[in-house]
């Protein structure tokens, strides 16, 4: 039962599996159209500035 709650904890949702998605390379087969490639695009930009300012932020109040 412990196990269950700790597989649980560590799940990580639609959030998560979109984060890992949209990082993914794009599937050949599939077929995109421009709009939703620069949303995704624009989403990769969003992920990665908020992770450099949380970064910076932990880093300014530990110092």
């Amino acid at each position: 039962m412990a196990n269950n709650k700790f597989k649980e904890f560590f799940q990580l949702g639609e959030v998560g599996n979109y984060f890992f998605r949209v990082f993914k390379k794009p599937d050949p087969s599939q077929k995109s159209n421009f709009n939703l490639r620069m949303m995704h695009g624009i989403n990769k930009i969003s992920i990665l500035v908020f992770l450099a300012a949380l970064i910076i932020w932990i880093v300014r109040r530990l110092m």
